[in-house]
């Protein structure tokens, strides 16, 4: 075991201040921790740009290509490689290899750490972790020849992973593309189909805020489901971190309890609009902050309606004033306008959408077992 001081420089950065405008919007790149995302390892360009004035006034330093960042704070423990030469702000304790270290065997050591980064934070108001404590860190360090081994294999699976990730957006892309095949832009009606108003074949409802806080109460187990908007993500229910009530409490509130074939969606919040059709698995209920839409079964297949809603409300959402503190109340539900195209088109769009899904399984399941891999291949290669 070495530490990272004795086989790396660690540097940060500093931010020029956003008050002098002659700073900002030049060709330098100039990075922040928000810019690290976990599907992608190498960072070329910075979504913000600072001048050369900036680097001279601020005495600013930039660290080279090939430099290992690593956040410090909001949030600690992100972790890319620098593509280009680059700056950064003050949330980044970056780390320059030498001869001893290779950068992507660090990278990909740091990426199995990020519990154990964010347990070393300290501080009252935000955690950070210092240069002294980054330097401290000890680290595993076979000869250069088998860190290149390492960082090969975990390469490998984590190209393959990201295909799989890449199949199933293209899959997504797959059924956006059919309905606007087989409906035309529902934003426009292209296909001329006949129209309505939410509310005038529909029940719209959620729960409200009295019955909150006088009748709910979750259990980490019990007989009903709560369906919150973070179990509603991209058309499918998300089962983590499931919270439950009593049967007893649930047939008390009869109007937001939840059936088959319901749509449920996300009317505020971070992730307002997104929307899920109810299957037959559990028993559910509505949360708050999501809104229950029982189509007419007459009229309406739900999986249809459910994507109809995702092409209506990205439109809504993205084209409101300030999308932070967008809100998708019941009455403007209600009054959203839909098409109506024959009930066994909608049925046929289904079934394509089903036989989509048998294939999003196998890839997820393909996708599970290379995750569980490479956990594994960590913990053998960095224990």
């Amino acid at each position: 075991m070495v530490k990272l001081g004795n086989v790396c420089t660690v540097v940060s950065g500093t931010t020029p201040k956003s008050n002098h405008l002659e700073y900002w919007d030049g060709n330098i790149n100039w990075v922040t921790p928000a810019e690290l995302k976990d599907d992608s390892d190498i960072i070329f360009e910075s979504q913000r740009k600072i001048t050369e004035k900036a680097v001279a006034d601020t005495s600013m330093k930039p660290f080279p290509a090939g430099t290992v960042l690593l956040s410090s704070r909001a949030p600690i423990g992100k972790v890319a490689i620098a593509g280009v030469e680059m700056y950064c702000n003050q949330g980044f304790k970056n780390l320059i290899c030498s001869e001893a270290i290779y950068n992507r065997y660090l990278y990909h050591y740091l990426k199995s750490k990020t519990d154990y980064l964010n347990s070393l934070g300290r501080g009252a108001t935000f955690k950070e972790i210092s240069k002294n404590i980054v330097e401290s860190i000890e680290i595993p360090l076979p000869p250069i020849n088998e860190q290149r081994k390492i960082a090969a294999v975990l390469d490998k699976v984590s190209d393959l992973i990201a295909k799989r990730r890449q199949q199933l957006d293209k899959l997504d892309e797959l059924v956006k593309s059919r309905f606007v095949e087989m409906f035309g832009d529902p934003i426009i009606n292209s296909m001329h189909w006949m129209e309505e108003l939410i509310g005038d074949s529909c029940f719209v409802t959620k729960l409200a805020g009295f019955e909150y806080t006088q009748y709910i109460h979750y259990g980490d187990s019990g007989d009903v489901v709560m369906v919150k908007a973070q179990n509603v993500k991209n058309g499918k229910l998300n089962r983590k971190d499931l919270s439950y009530i009593s049967n007893e409490v649930s047939n008390s509130l009869p109007r937001s309890q939840l059936a088959a074939g319901d749509v449920v969606m996300t009317y505020v919040g971070a992730n307002i609009g997104d929307v899920a059709v109810i299957d037959d698995e559990y028993k559910y209920h509505l949360a708050p902050n999501v809104a229950k839409i029982r189509p007419d079964a007459e009229k309406y297949n739900s999986v249809y309606f459910m994507y109809m809603l995702m092409f209506l409300n990205s439109y809504v959402v993205g084209n409101s004033a300030d999308t932070a503190k967008a809100a998708l109340g019941m009455e403007r539900i209600r009054k959203l306008k839909i098409f109506t195209p024959p009930i066994g088109l909608q049925e046929q769009f289904a079934a394509f959408v089903a036989q989509v899904d048998k294939s999003k399984f196998a890839i997820q399941k393909s996708l599970q077992k290379l995750k569980m891999l490479k956990s594994a291949l960590m913990q053998e290669y960095f224990r």
